[in-house]
């Protein structure tokens, strides 16, 4: 794809209308009219298509959806859609992706689409023996396991490999569990698991002599991983009165507090979940499967920690890694069927489910820099209030330009609060000295 066409720096867009920011996404030869109609909310997710894609629907719920700027992603140009409701983290990704550029932008690698089904044995006379039947047999069991998809088996994918765990204590006493290392390809994948593992539950009770009881994929991908990294060069990091070496210290500090400590490590990685998450929703990728693997990685050595790292590079720099699962696809699911879904994935130009990982875990990392960077100068609170400024204006009644105004004279003041809000706007039409 001609990286002109695609670039991602494109200054001055924040400051633009809502209609000028379509037009230059559409200029750029992104999407055609009809796609520019979804994102206006013309033909976004009907209450009908809904009504096919859950239970007892009676509506359809919208959040905002932004576009991050900036983003490098192993030397393509990348613009990320973004769908959240809090302010400040699109902006945040934003400005530290316009950062990194400085440094060559994002490098992301993953691992191969491989995730995991889980059959919990019962019943089992003899679990030492059973296991051992079991792996006796992995060749057969994995040659059964590929009947159930021919066409993703034609495409590189299907049933990999085989381990059995035996869980020793448990409050039902001991029991086996099977793993199912599946390759879904460009699918998330719990369809095509939770299928394969179904099917072999005849064969594997035979082998065991036990009960297989439940028969599930696991969210804790650790076979899927996806890994961003980035350098900001030094004397890109000064600001204001802030010092280079002084910004990147802090940061380092401020990453090592989530490093000791299962309490900032959960704020921490919230934070890099705003990134994460934000993609995922806008692409229609299941987020609550995204997250439960991502913190169960970050416990994976018994207690809860970071899931990025930060530090110095051999000249100085400040240097980041992200690794984490990354269990998203591009096929099947609300992916095809959800308008602005299509529409996001257009907007990337991405054509396989490990482009599209690369990209949402660079924007994580570019997420957690922009947090802990607030956090280790001016506070977080500086630039989210700012922007948490218009909201409240808008929960006070405040219409059109009022609303920018009326946020303005809220951060000025420092009260950024609701209550607040609606004195000024009763005082300014009481007075009629609306700020010009």
């Amino acid at each position: 794809m001609d990286q002109e066409t695609y670039g991602s720096r494109m200054p001055g867009f924040y400051n633009q209308t809502l209609e000028a920011r379509l037009e230059a996404i559409a200029s750029q030869g992104h999407l055609d009219d009809d796609e520019i109609a979804v994102l206006r909310g013309e033909h976004g997710l009907s209450a009908e298509q809904a009504d096919h894609m859950i239970e007892n629907v009676v509506g359809v719920h919208g959040l905002p959806l932004g576009i991050a700027l900036n983003f490098i992603v192993n030397g393509r140009e990348v613009l990320v859609p973004m769908a959240i409701e809090e302010p400040s983290v699109v902006a945040g990704a934003s400005y530290m992706a316009k950062l990194a550029r400085a440094g060559g932008g994002f490098s992301a690698q993953t691992t191969a689409p491989e995730m995991i089904g889980q059959m919990q044995i019962l019943d089992v006379d003899d679990p030492l023996t059973a296991r051992k039947a079991l792996l006796g047999k992995k060749t057969e069991l994995l040659l059964e396991a590929a009947h159930v998809d021919p066409v993703l088996r034609g495409l590189g994918g299907g049933p990999k490999d085989l381990e059995v765990r035996l869980i020793a204590e448990s409050p039902i006493g001991p029991f086996i569990i099977l793993h199912l290392i599946y390759d879904v390809r460009d699918a998330m994948g719990a369809n095509a698991v939770n299928t394969a593992v179904e099917y072999l539950t005849p064969m594997v009770e035979s082998i065991t002599g036990g009960r297989v009881h439940l028969r599930i994929l696991s969210n804790l991908a650790d076979r899927r991983l996806a890994c961003a990294r980035c350098t900001i060069p030094l004397e890109n990091l000064a600001f204001g009165d802030f010092e280079a070496e002084e910004v990147r210290d802090g940061i380092i500090e401020a990453w090592a507090f989530a490093a000791a400590d299962p309490y900032r490590a959960a704020t921490h990685n919230k934070g890099i979940m705003n990134g994460v998450d934000a993609v995922v929703i806008a692409t229609g990728n299941d987020w609550r499967a995204v997250e439960a693997g991502a913190h169960a990685y970050a416990a994976r050595n018994g207690v809860y920690t970071s899931l990025s790292k930060w530090g110095l590079d051999d000249e100085g720099n400040l240097a980041g890694t992200l690794e984490m699962p990354m269990a998203v696809g591009i096929v099947g699911g609300a992916t095809k069927v959800h308008p602005t879904a299509r529409v996001a994935l257009k907007m990337m130009d991405v054509h396989t489910a490990d482009e599209l990982a690369k990209i949402i875990v660079s924007v994580g990392l570019a997420q957690n820099l922009a947090a802990l960077r607030a956090l280790a100068t001016e506070g977080i609170q500086r630039g989210h209030m700012s922007l948490h400024a218009r909201q409240v204006a808008i929960a006070a009644g405040a219409q059109g330009e009022l609303i920018n105004q009326l946020a303005e004279q809220l951060v000025t003041e420092g009260t950024v609060r609701v209550d607040r809000a609606e004195q000024l706007l009763d005082e300014w039409q009481e007075s009629d000295t609306t700020p010009r």
